[in-house]
Formats: structure tokens, C-alpha cells, sequence
């Protein structure tokens, strides 16, 4: 091959559903020894596209170029045959099974027709040290945390010599630390001339690691470009045609009197009790590391987990809610991190996950569910919060990312909601869907309700916020009015004692 030949190429590459375009001629590259960001809203064709390349659909048009020779992949094996690996977001292991059996699965070593338990091991041993993690190649893959697993999806792609390696949002549900560790991984690939093809909604993600960047909009193609030549605002721009102040939506508002009073709190995750103030109308951002006790603190605002110290004062009113039930019937609401196993009931209908919680105030003599009500508050949430789904009785799963946690605020808007708690909010969706979420927060704010959002986005959290309360190691390290907040001093607030020191 020669050497100027991108080792990957998408050429004109179209792909139709029944009533609807998913890509419509897209063309880029992507060269060997270099990492290339792709971004776009959801339904921009990110996921199409990476289904095609991992064989997963056959494309309706056009063809994948791979080392300069044209392929249509009809399976995922030829995809597999040609060195590529896609590692989903939703890894592709089995729990049950060993580390080894996992790495080496459908092509286990054999001897006299059984598995060679002393060549898998060694095996095993050699794939885990290509990508620096120390494991016992026996224990259960279930046993390991999110970041360990997904370095055995790659060690396992490595074992199939997977030379073209596409991520999708790799980062959703790790740690920090695990977050550093991938992102040594991926560039140690890049340095062995690996393609890297890395999907993620997180910008300072995609300015950190890439060298490319395609940028995709509802399934064509906006541009590609070097990333030393893309700003924050451009790429924005490019993929939703708004500015990236226009994204956050925020105005300052009049805030009431009365709103929550925290007031020595404390309880599992807090290293020390936590008091603070919110008003009506406010939006107070909470940020911290991963660990620091910010979605520890909301649990316990809401009921729940078991509070050991202190009290909430709410409009006024003293109150001591012991669970979700009460808490919302005192109006405090969550909308919770894991959105898919603590949010939504995945295999329900938008409608069902809509009135969830409101149907005991509608249902008649108290059991009877009121089917006219229902159909009509769902139509009204979805049409009010603009979510895309083609009924309200679509299965939830269904639908996207962001539109599944506009459903959850629906659901919390047929409720009467005066503190509304929300916990990363915007994980894994795409800036389109955000920008409507950050909208949603800024009516609550305008009709008096008091909003607590937990972010992990430096941008996101100074964005949206009238105040933020920083966390560090279990406890409220400050809080800071927006004109004086930066993303300097709230890193360095949130920062362990002895590494701010050090530093």
C-alpha cells in the first residue's frame, strides 16, 4: 500500500430506511497513525456510518475504501476479517465469562478438541500487557469496573490485529482516571499506525485527542478539517448552525424569596454535613470530580438514600422526607445520571414513562388508570419539550438519547415540581438536544422553580448556572456567583487538597 494512501476511506456512502435518508453521500478519510473526530446531532448518521463500517448494514449506495481497495462488508465477520473493530459505547462482552475466554472467543486455542486453558492464559497475559492493564486473565469480566472492561474490548480487537479502531462515546460512564488511561491506550494505537475513527459529544475531548475532524448534519457531510484550524464556536456552528453562547440559552432572572434551605446535611458519600441556599428561579450548578459526593448529595436531598444529619426547608416549609415518594410529593424531583437503569422503564412506552409518577393523582377511585388523561398529558409533554418520536406509544428505548430525558422531564412536569434536581442532565447527547435541555432549564428557572444541575462539563456548568457550589472529597469546598467563576478556579477548587498544593 502506498504510503499516502489513507488506510480508510468512506466514498460517497448513502444509506436509506423506509422513509428516511440515514446518510446521503458522504465522503472522507481517514490516515493511518492519526486520530479523526466525528461529530454531528444525533440523527446526523454517526452511528449509521459506523454500522456500515463494522458490517453491521450494508450501505445503499457508494463503497468503504480500505488500504486503497474498494470492500462492501455484507457481515460483520468480513469486518472483522479486514482488521476493523468498532467498540460500541454498549460493549460487546459477556459477563459471565472469563477476561481470556472474552478476549479469544470464537477462536479459542485448542488441543485434542478442548480448550487450551495454559496457551489461552498465556495468551491472555500477553494481549493485557500490549495495552498496560494487570488482570487476572480468569476472573469474570462482570467482576472488573466500566474502565476495565472497556480496555479488554480493545485488547480483544487487538487480538483480531484490528488495525482500523472506531470508538463510540468511550468516555460516557468512566471515571477520570479511567478516562487518563484510555486516552494513553488510544494514542499508544495512533503511535503503531493505527486509524483511529473516535465518536463523542464532549469537545474538550475531541481538542485534546484528534488530528481530523469530519462533522456530519442530518446524514450529509458539513466538512472535514484539521482541528488546530476548528474553534469551539466554529464547530458548533457547523453542526447545529448556532453559536455556542446561543447554545446555553441563559438570561438573568428576577429570583423569589423563598426556595431551599439546606441545612447540615449529611449522610453516605459526605465527609462532612452540607448546608446551602438555592432561591426560587435559581439555577445552582454543582461541580466536582468524580467521587467528590455531588450526586451522593442529590440522592439524599431526594429521599433516596437515608439522610443521618439535618434538614430542608422548602418555600418555607420545614420538611423531612425520609423517601422519593414523599419527596415528591413535597415537590423535589430527580432526574438521575444512569438515565437508562434508574430513569426510564425501557420497556414501556413513552406515554407509560411520561405519567409514571403523575397517574396516582389522576387514576380513578385510586386505581383505574385514566387512559384519556395519559394519552392527552403525553401528547402535550412531547409536544411542549419537542420530543422526536414517531408515537407516544413507542417504546422508549427507542428513542435517543436526549429525547429520553426530555421524557423524563415530562414526566416531572405533570408533576407540581418546586426544586427540580438534575444529574448530569446532558451525558451522551448531542449539543442540539442539550441547547433544548439548557432551554428547559431556563423556563423552569422563569416560572419559579428552583433548579440544581450536577455537571461534569466545565463549559456546560458555568453556561447554565447563576451560582456554582464546588465539591471536593465529600463536602462544599465554595460557592462562587457566575461573575466570578472561571473553569481555572473551579478545577483548581475541585482538585484533592495535596494535588492543588502540588501544583
Amino acid at each position: 500500500m502506498n504510503p499516502s494512501t489513507p488506510l480508510l476511506a468512506f466514498d460517497h456512502v448513502s444509506m436509506d430506511f423506509p422513509g428516511v435518508k440515514a446518510l446521503d453521500d458522504v465522503s472522507f478519510d481517514v490516515r493511518a497513525g492519526s486520530i479523526h473526530a466525528l461529530m454531528g446531532e444525533n440523527g446526523a448518521g454517526k452511528s449509521t456510518l459506523l454500522k456500515i463500517l463494522s458490517g453491521a448494514y450494508v450501505p445503499s449506495g457508494g463503497t468503504l475504501v480500505i488500504g486503497g481497495q474498494r470492500k462492501i462488508f455484507t457481515n460483520t465477520a468480513h469486518a472483522l476479517a479486514a482488521c476493523i473493530a468498532v467498540i460500541y459505547q454498549e460493549l460487546h462482552l459477556v459477563p459471565e465469562m472469563s477476561v481470556a475466554e472474552n478476549l479469544f472467543l470464537g477462536h479459542l486455542p485448542q488441543r485434542f478438541g478442548l480448550v487450551n486453558r495454559r496457551a489461552l492464559a498465556a495468551a491472555a497475559h500477553r494481549q493485557l500487557e500490549l495495552i498496560g492493564e494487570d488482570i487476572d486473565p480468569w476472573m469474570k469480566l462482570g467482576q472488573l469496573s466500566l474502565g476495565q472492561r472497556q480496555m479488554v474490548e480493545i485488547a480483544k480487537a487487538l487480538t483480531r490485529g484490528a488495525r482500523i479502531l472506531a470508538f463510540d462515546e468511550p468516555t460516557s460512564s468512566l471515571s477520570d482516571r479511567e478516562v487518563r488511561r484510555l486516552f494513553k491506550i488510544i494514542r499508544e494505537l495512533k503511535a503503531r499506525g493505527c486509524a483511529i475513527l473516535y465518536v463523542s459529544h464532549r469537545m474538550e475531548e475531541i481538542f485534546e485527542l484528534g488530528d481530523r475532524i469530519t462533522i456530519l448534519r442530518d446524514g450529509r457531510h458539513v466538512e472535514t478539517n484539521e482541528l488546530a484550524n476548528v474553534t469551539r464556536d466554529t464547530l458548533v456552528q457547523r453542526m447545529v448552525g448556532r453559536t455556542l453562547a446561543d447554545v446555553f440559552h441563559y438570561t438573568p432572572r428576577a429570583f423569589g424569596n423563598s426556595g431551599l434551605v439546606v441545612e447540615g446535611l449529611g449522610g453516605p458519600g459526605l465527609t462532612e454535613p452540607c448546608s446551602f441556599t438555592a432561591k426560587a428561579g435559581e439555577i445552582l450548578g454543582f461541580f466536582g470530580l468524580i467521587g467528590a459526593g455531588r450526586s451522593e448529595l442529590l440522592r439524599l436531598l431526594f429521599g433516596a438514600t437515608a439522610k443521618t444529619a439535618g434538614h430542608l426547608t422548602i418555600g418555607g416549609q420545614s420538611l423531612d422526607f425520609v423517601s422519593p415518594r414523599e419527596a415528591i410529593a413535597a415537590g423535589v424531583v430527580l432526574c438521575p445520571e444512569d438515565r437508562k437503569k434508574e430513569g426510564i422503564v425501557p420497556v414501556r412506552s413513552v406515554l407509560e414513562n411520561t405519567n409514571l409518577s403523575a397517574r396516582r393523582r389522576k387514576a380513578r377511585a385510586g386505581v383505574l388508570i385514566d387512559e384519556s388523561w395519559e394519552q392527552s398529558n403525553a401528547k402535550d409533554r412531547c409536544a411542549q419539550l419537542r420530543v422526536t418520536t414517531p408515537s407516544v406509544r413507542q417504546l422508549i428505548r427507542n428513542l435517543s438519547g436526549g429525547n429520553q430525558q426530555k421524557v423524563i422531564l415530562g414526566r416531572w412536569l405533570s408533576e407540581t415540581v418546586k426544586v427540580i434536581l438534575l444529574d448530569e442532565p446532558t451525558r451522551g447527547i448531542d449539543v442540539g438536544a442539550k441547547s433544548e435541555i439548557y432551554g428547559i432549564m431556563q423556563d423552569l428557572a422563569k416560572a419559579g422553580v428552583c433548579v440544581i444541575v450536577v455537571s461534569s462539563e466545565l463549559p456546560e456548568v458555568l453556561g447554565v448556572s447563576d451560582r456554582i457550589a464546588v465539591m471536593r472529597q465529600g463536602k462544599i469546598a465554595a460557592i462562587l456567583d457566575r461573575a466570578d467563576a472561571s473553569e481555572e478556579k473551579l478545577l483548581r477548587l475541585a482538585l484533592p487538597l495535596e494535588t492543588a498544593r502540588a501544583s
